[in-house]
This record gives C-alpha cells, structure tokens and sequence, in this order.
C-alpha cells in the first residue's frame, strides 16, 4: 500500500493504479470511501472481503453528469434532485443503463446507487479514473466511516492499493440515499441532506 497526497502528482499515481486494476481509498466529501473501477469484478470482489461483508449492492460516483447518464436512467424526478443537490451529499438509486456492470456491483438487480460528490480531490481522481469509481465507505462493515486517513488505516489496515490523504472530510457524514428506481420514491438512509427538503421536491415535480 502506497499513501500519497491529494495533490496533482497524487491524483495521478491513484488513477493509475485504479486503471490498472487496484483498490483505492479516498476522501470525499462525506467520508472516506474505498474502490475500483466499476468494471473490475476482481476488485469489487477485493473489497466485499476487507470490509467482511456478504454481497451488497455498492454506489458508485461520478465526475459529472454525463458520466451518471452513461450509466442509470435518472428521470424528470431524478434530473429534478440532481439539479438541486449535485454535486453533492444525495445518492440515488436509479434503473441502470449500461450492462458493462459486474453482477457483483449491484447484488443482480438492475438498478444502482450513484453519485456526484461535492470534492474537488474526488472529482478529480473520478475523471481520471474514466468518470466513475465504485464509492463504498472505507470501513468493516457495521462500523463507523471513517473522516480521516488514518482512521482508516485503524480500520482496515493496509490491504489495499493507495490511499489518498486530503486531511479529514467536509461533512464527516454519510450521503443521503433515496430510491427512485419506481414510481414510489422512498428513503433508503437519513443522511447529510435534509429529507423534508427532498420530499418537497419531488412532490412538486409530481404535479
């Protein structure tokens, strides 16, 4: 495991490793998450074993929105959610496009959470990592995620690839997740963006 900085020179060398194959940790502006290349079966697996955790369907981020719309279908209501909080602290869970995705990523289903985080080193890396990078958080499962490098390592060790260390994360908190996957929206995750905001939205896009 290699640790580097967040600046240019360490974007670089993570995307690097993330393109060839690896596992790699870094900061968002939630809290760390770990990843791959939504592609890599074999790194997907990598990560269900350090986080001790059964197959689970797992969120990806992206750079921008033409990267979200290779991949899902998001909808009037999901463009409607993306306008207000992306790049931001919502995930939503969308009917996937794309069949490039390992059955692995989604758990079989045929939908995915996904992502623009609110972070230019994540934004960054994202884009040269091909414009999405699986976004799990970098914790054993059932733990608390982690907001600093080092919390991580506490955690999970060194049994990845790179770790990218921007200090400790902006809203040390999870993402809010919601399924608009169906015609009922529904609340996955209480997180960092307030739900009573999200509702309002959508029932006004509903009328």
């Amino acid at each position: 495991m290699i640790r580097v900085s967040s600046d240019d020179a360490g974007i670089v060398t993570a995307s690097k490793i993330a393109r060839k194959g690896g596992i790699i940790v870094y900061p968002t502006d939630t809290v760390y998450g770990i990843g791959c290349i939504p592609q890599n079966s074999e790194g997907i697996k990598r990560i269900f074993k350090l986080k001790n955790r059964i197959n689970k369907a797992m969120p990806v981020l992206c750079s921008d929105i033409n990267s979200v719309k290779r991949l899902v279908h998001l909808g009037d209501i999901g463009d409607k959610l993306a306008s207000r909080f992306w790049p931001g602290a919502l995930t939503m869970i969308s009917p996937l496009k794309t069949k490039t995705l390992p059955l692995e990523l989604t758990d079989g289903s045929r939908k995915l959470g996904i992502r623009i985080p609110d972070q230019q080193c994540a934004l960054k890396l994202i884009s040269l990592s091909g414009g999405s990078l699986v976004g799990t958080s970098a914790n054993k499962s059932g733990l608390e995620s982690p907001v600093t490098a080092d919390q991580v390592l506490e955690v999970l060790g060194e049994c990845f690839d790179v770790l990218v260390d921007d200090g400790r994360t902006h809203l040390g908190t999870e993402s809010t997740v919601i399924d608009i996957s169906s015609k009922e929206f529904n609340i996955v995750r209480k997180g960092a963006i307030d739900t009573e905001e999200i509702r309002e939205l959508v029932q006004i896009e509903k009328k």
